[in-house]
């Protein structure tokens, strides 16, 4: 099998409780007083283990070593990840990591390094940091970066602080709102309410970006900034973005970017030729290092002009050859976590860089767009979804799609379309965000995923509307082809649900009788 049927194949895989019983075990160790003493054990391990232990063993699944070895080989080939298959989260940029990276990183020359360690001791690591540091500078237009903050949400926080702070050192303490559209990530009112700003929302015009009369309607002399992602969360371009800066700056407030949505314009525009003074980057997006549990992530925060001295510190300095830590901070927000950064993916965002040079980077760039543009094009007209506000322009890096079609039609929603992905060999893309727009599917390729890969997905896609149309109970009732099949929203959620064979296991093995 080639392509997405051979992700079909799937199979429901026990939990060890259930293939495990008392009578079996893998390697039993030989037990002698000396690991008493090296473990430390004061009289009878019987005795160390407590009461409750010696009236009844632990109830521990019993497995032969085939049995375990098979059980968690199964397992690791029921895992999907960028290496199987696509994985189209909009707005994550899910990237195909070079595997370059992912094996120089594992030096153990960086991994054993310590961040007490002397600075004269880690030269090479400090001149690799300060280079990045001045490339993404460059790439967005601002002066300085903080390579603090350890993931997108906290660079996010940064700025937010940094732009209250800077208020107050002026003396206007009544700028206490942040504009947010109504269109951007959750983190951005979340961050922005952190940092004690009151959030004001900002629709989104038909044409999908900032209503600028809207805009213009709520600045004042309470207006401390704007939160903006551009390209927006619906793949589109603010094309109004020089008139939005001068409309905020105007009133005294600032632009704070958020770079989520970076690559699909780096090497092309930059934030801080937008009229941006503050951006923020998500090194585990933009710059291929791992994303979600593949992480950590790595949030830099950077500035220009007066708000280079709000950054959390220390920055990373240079002077005669030799690289340091500035500890310098007259207006600065602090420190945003312990020690300097999350070094790993920074230095994959190094080598990521430093492998396409400028010109890669923004060919990266184009290359995303082309994939965005290229699905859109193979799913119009296709019966059950719409490209919500103005179809006819271009995206990004990413689409929203709506099922809402579906829904109303055959009572399909975006949830059922996500699940019978599933079933497909297929990871499913953001659902139900942003949340203007109705039953959305949210989708971004990046510029890693082959013409094929895209392809497939638009395939599936059409195919699971066909379905909804002739069995729409099918269709709700996906998965059926996955490890576990479909779970209650609501109940999934509710502690007493994770383990429930654990405790069929723990009452077949006190021999309770269990009602059918």
């Amino acid at each position: 099998m080639a392509g997405r049927e051979w992700r079909q194949a799937r199979w429901s895989e026990p939990l060890l409780h259930e293939i495990g019983s008392p009578e079996k075990t893998g390697v039993l160790l030989p037990y002698s007083s000396e690991d008493e003493e090296l473990a430390g054990i004061v009289g009878e391990p019987e005795e160390a283990l407590g009461p409750a232990a010696r009236e009844e063993a632990p109830l521990l699944p019993g497995l032969s070593e085939v049995e375990a070895a098979r059980h968690f080989i199964r397992l690791t080939q029921m895992s999907y990840g960028v290496d199987v298959g696509p994985v189209p989260l909009g707005s994550c940029t899910m990237k195909f990591n070079p595997k370059i990276a992912e094996e120089l990183t594992r030096d153990t020359r960086l991994l054993m390094l310590h961040p007490y360690q002397d600075e004269e001791a880690v030269q090479g690591l400090l001149e690799l940091l300060y280079k990045l540091e001045r490339w993404l500078a460059e790439l967005t237009g601002m002066d300085r970066c903080s390579l603090q903050p350890p993931a997108g949400a906290a660079g996010e926080l940064a700025g937010a602080l940094m732009i209250r702070k800077y208020h107050l050192d002026r003396g206007e303490q009544q700028r206490d709102e942040m504009l947010v559209p109504d269109s951007a990530h959750g983190t951005n009112p979340a961050s922005a309410a952190m940092a004690g700003f009151v959030v004001v929302r900002i629709p989104t015009s038909e044409k999908g970006t900032v209503d600028l009369e809207a805009l213009k309607s709520v600045v004042g002399e309470r207006t401390a900034g704007i939160m903006l992602t551009n390209p927006n969360t619906l793949g589109v371009f603010e094309e109004d973005i020089l008139e939005i800066a001068d409309i905020v700056h105007s009133a005294g407030g600032l632009l704070y970017y958020d770079g989520a949505n970076l690559n699909g314009i780096m090497g092309i525009v930059r934030p801080g030729d937008m009229g941006f003074d503050i951006v923020h980057l998500n090194v585990h997006k933009t710059f291929a290092a791992p994303h979600g549990g593949g992480g950590p992530g790595a949030g830099v925060v950077c500035a220009k002009g007066a708000l280079v001295d709000y950054l959390p510190r220390p920055l990373i300095a240079e002077s005669g050859g030799r690289y340091y830590w500035d500890y310098r901070c007259e207006k600065c927000i602090g420190r945003i976590r312990a020690f300097y950064g999350n070094i790993v993916p920074l230095v994959k965002a190094f080598l990521y860089i430093a492998s396409l040079g400028g010109e890669g980077l923004r060919e990266a760039a184009i290359q995303s767009v082309v994939n965005t543009n290229y699905f859109i094009a193979l799913m119009r007209g296709t019966e059950g979804y719409e490209l919500p506000y103005d179809p006819t322009r271009p995206r990004k890096h990413e689409l929203v799609l709506s099922a809402r079609p579906l829904a109303r039609r055959y009572g399909v929603t975006a949830g059922d379309v996500a699940k019978a992905l599933l079933d497909r060999g297929l990871h499913a893309p953001t659902m139900y965000f942003p949340l203007i727009v109705e039953e959305a599917l949210m989708i971004e390729f990046t510029e890693s995923e082959p013409p094929r890969g895209i392809e497939e997905y638009a395939e599936a896609l059409r195919e699971i509307a066909e379905e909804a149309k002739r069995q729409p109970d099918r269709v709700r009732g996906a998965p059926r082809n996955t490890s576990v099949a479909r779970v209650d929203d609501v109940y999934a959620n509710h502690p007493r649900s994770v383990t429930p064979s654990y405790r069929v296991y723990v009452r077949r093995q006190r021999g309770e009788k269990l009602a059918l």
